[in-house]
């Protein structure tokens, strides 16, 4: 097995602090998470959408994502309307006060990324963009194993799953008894 500090899960998810670092406080200033900042960047570029659509463009939960959107809504950032084909189903856009405050932050957003591109280099920050872009193009296609692939897979492997079934119980272990 590789080393932990070198899967690639791992070596993803310490890019994603160093980058996140940077723009925390950022957000932070101006009384923002990561996730709401990503459910405003993500209006920005539609009408209205879709809570279920949201949540995948924004990589957020359901349950997590309504729970943000109140609190956006609460700050008349966004706005929330039932959908016209489905009274169950809600359509999300960004309000005017919600514009004004991207078009308030982005300025330094875009400092950080400059910062960034000036730090780790303009051609390697693209090169690094189109390669996770092709990274996910291409594992998005590729097939999912799933666990029970793997459980019991070969003569050599015991599982550690429990199985759901409970074993009969033996007539020495009710004592004897009927």
């Amino acid at each position: 097995m590789r080393r932990f500090s070198r899967s690639l899960p791992m070596a993803l998810l310490r890019g994603r602090e160093a980058v996140m670092r940077h723009f925390r406080p950022l957000l932070r200033a101006h009384g923002l998470s990561e996730q709401q900042w990503r459910i405003l960047r993500a209006l920005t570029e539609v009408e209205a959408i879709e809570v279920t659509e949201l949540a995948d463009r924004a990589f957020l939960l359901g349950p997590s994502l309504s729970r943000m959107l109140r609190d956006l809504e609460a700050r008349k950032w966004i706005a929330r309307k039932p959908a016209k084909d489905d009274q169950r189903r809600s359509r999300v856009s960004i309000t005017p006060k919600g514009l004004k405050l991207i078009e308030t932050v982005a300025p330094f957003s875009e400092q950080i990324y400059a910062d960034i591109a000036r730090h780790f280099g303009d051609a390697k920050l693209a090169a690094l963009q189109d390669m996770l872009g092709a990274l996910e193009a291409d594992l998005t296609r590729m097939p999912v194993r799933h666990a029970a692939d793997a459980v019991d897979s070969g003569p050599d492997f015991r599982s550690t799953v429990r199985s759901k079934r409970r074993p009969a119980k033996s007539t020495a272990a009710k004592g004897g008894r009927r």
